[in-house]
């Protein structure tokens, strides 16, 4: 394996993402490119697109040998583990536990054998491990209730790999819900904004009065950027802007920038079992930790979004256009 070197002789670093052509995973590798790190990163086995810049490895996580050989051929600075079954109704509980838990294990099995430990061990669990509190705001000292399979499944990856941390320096991010370019739409931001972009007369969705904290990705990457300088082995940081909007309010603002009403029908079918009412954060460790933590009004997000979508859906319609000519 070739060291890329900087310029000055030193060797460069080298950061290694898990889910690495996911949403998240993406900008993570951007942020880390920018930083001058080396990039390298696991991909499901299935085919997807390259991530620029990167080396990535096609991987099953649940397949130790194949995880423990790529670390070692990785010798990774830092590691940020994102891969994981995300999305909270999408995928049988099995296959969220298995890859979760054993995927997250696998890799912190691989990373302690190898000579030279990184120096800081990202994992990505998730706001949802608080569950339905009680409270206004929600910081790292409430009480942790996990209301469904994917968030009991995030607390115990955490709970398992506090068992490495004679070993490795693990830390861990709680992030509240966060959108931006690249998400798929079977979330719920990326939906709402591609029908405004295809300027559909009518959506259904699930309830309005729900509250979430919303960030955009490219501030999150850059809190876990932050973070990895730091290396808080031990500590949860919620990840969070610190501000809730209800589904309402995300609508009227992206009414303004669409120029156009949507008709909504509330559909029961999105109505969740165990719905968490309201999902805001307390950022104020992660300030202590890194110092200002960057927060994106989620209005410019949203037309960071609208646009991006936009643009799509044009250039998307010139082809098909293109081709009925053609034929």
């Amino acid at each position: 394996m070739n060291d890329i070197k900087h310029p000055d002789g030193g060797k460069r670093r080298r950061a290694l993402i898990t889910g690495l052509s996911g949403f998240t995973g993406r900008h993570m590798a951007a942020r880390l490119l920018d930083e001058g790190y080396d990039v390298w990163g696991t991909t499901s086995p299935a085919s997807e697109p390259d991530v620029p810049g990167t080396t990535g490895v096609p991987l099953d996580l649940l397949d130790l040998d194949a995880v423990r050989a790529c670390v070692s051929d990785a010798q990774p600075d830092v590691v940020v583990h994102l891969a994981g079954l995300a999305h909270v109704t999408g995928n049988p509980p099995t296959q969220s536990y298995l890859v979760n838990i054993m995927g997250s294990r696998n890799l912190l099995d691989a990373l302690s054998q190898i000579d030279k430990k990184p120096r800081a061990v990202l994992m990505a669990s998730t706001s949802n491990v608080y569950g339905n509190a009680n409270v206004e705001v929600i910081d790292e000292n409430v009480p942790l209730n996990p209301g469904n399979d994917y968030a009991v499944s995030k607390l115990a990856m955490e709970n398992m790999a506090r068992l490495w941390l004679d070993r490795l320096p693990v830390f861990f991010t709680r992030p509240f819900n966060y959108t931006g370019v690249g998400q798929s739409d079977a979330f719920l931001l990326p939906k709402i904004v591609n029908h405004y972009a295809r300027h559909e007369p009518r959506m259904s969705l699930g309830n309005l009065a729900v509250s979430r904290d919303f960030s955009d990705v490219r501030d999150v990457v850059e809190v876990y950027a932050r973070l990895l300088e730091v290396a808080p082995a031990g500590e949860a940081f919620n990840t969070c802007s610190g501000t809730g909007h209800s589904l309402g309010e995300i609508l009227t603002m992206m009414q303004r920038i669409a120029g156009y009403k949507i008709d909504i029908y509330v559909d029961p079918r999105f109505m969740r079992r165990n719905e968490i009412a309201k999902l805001v954060g307390s950022n104020v460790k992660l300030r202590r930790a890194i110092g200002r933590v960057p927060v994106t009004p989620i209005y410019d997000t949203l037309e960071w979004m609208f646009k991006h979508a936009r643009a799509a859906h044009v250039e998307g319609e010139a082809v098909s256009s293109a081709a009925v000519v053609r034929t």
